[in-house]
């Protein structure tokens, strides 16, 4: 394997905040996997030790240290999917991919996974085909899923595809509402929030997607930075004590119509997000 590119791609983000993690994902990108030579390769370029990389490379789920096939299928075993019948969803995969858990089809096109949240709990048992979210999911609908992600995604309509949904969301402070329908992000109203980062304030619009990690910011942010999120009208900063299942960091919370609660993870990059079907009442100051 010619990893002849990482000079590259460390040269062009080892300087930025969050570099180890935007190179780590564009190395993955590449090579479907993080090959041992190249992290090797990554720790020689940024005089960092390989004990520092691997650290990074192992606490972030995102990362994978073994080659994945072409569509990755991952089904929640969380306990709302699993009192919900996850267990018989992941049987099914197994029968129709003739894999388990943790392994790869041998014309490396599936490879299937179990992970203990996905992130929207109230939507169990929940599948994420190459990143697309199907809720409710039956074991009728197993093969559908397959055959979809064999077909690919990218021409996947957001107004008319079930697979993604819209939340319409508000201050959970304040309660006023946060859409934008001016402003359009996944050719729908976004979620105008104001964000600081390093001592630079400016707006940020979420796409309202759910799933979607589709942004547009004010200021350039650089992936894996910490920022802070708050509601433009209230100016009241949107964290909560809940962290983040993808990174453990800090999670901005908003309030969704139909007593629901989202919540997505403030480092900037990160995809960590869930759903709670619970009331969402107004936090005091």
């Amino acid at each position: 394997m010619d990893f002849s590119d990482i000079a590259q791609i460390v040269d062009e983000r080892k300087d930025h905040a969050g570099g180890i993690i935007s190179i780590l994902e564009e190395i993955q990108r590449a090579y479907g996997y993080l090959p041992e030579e190249a992290l090797r390769k990554v720790a020689e370029q940024t005089g960092r030790s390989l004990v520092d990389i691997y650290g990074v490379a192992t606490f972030y789920k995102a990362f994978s240290l073994k080659p994945r096939g072409e569509h990755l299928i991952s089904v929640c075993m969380g306990t709302a999917c699993h009192v919900r019948g996850a267990p018989r969803i992941v049987e099914e995969f197994e029968r129709q991919l003739g894999i388990c858990p943790g392994e790869t089809t041998s014309d490396k096109k599936f490879s299937l996974e179990t992970v203990n949240c996905l992130g929207a709990c109230a939507l169990g048992p929940t599948v994420v085909a190459d990143g697309r979210y199907f809720r409710h999911v039956t074991t009728a609908a197993v093969p559908g899923i397959i055959e979809k992600a064999r077909a690919g995604f990218e021409s996947a309509d957001p107004a008319s595809d079930e697979r993604v949904f819209p939340l319409d969301v508000s201050c959970i402070r304040c309660g006023h509402t946060l859409m934008d329908t001016k402003q359009l992000v996944d050719g729908r109203a976004s979620i105008s929030l104001a964000v600081s980062c390093n001592n630079t304030t400016g707006w940020v619009r979420l796409s309202c997607l759910y799933g979607s990690c589709n942004v547009e910011l004010q200021h350039d942010i650089p992936h894996g930075a910490e920022t802070r999120l708050s509601c433009p009208h209230c100016g009241q900063e949107l964290a909560r004590p809940s962290s983040c299942p993808e990174c453990g960091f800090r999670m901005a919370a908003m309030a969704v119509r139909g007593n629901a609660t989202v919540h997505v993870c403030m480092r900037r990059g990160c995809k960590g997000h869930r759903l709670d079907m619970i009331p969402s009442t107004k936090v005091e100051s």
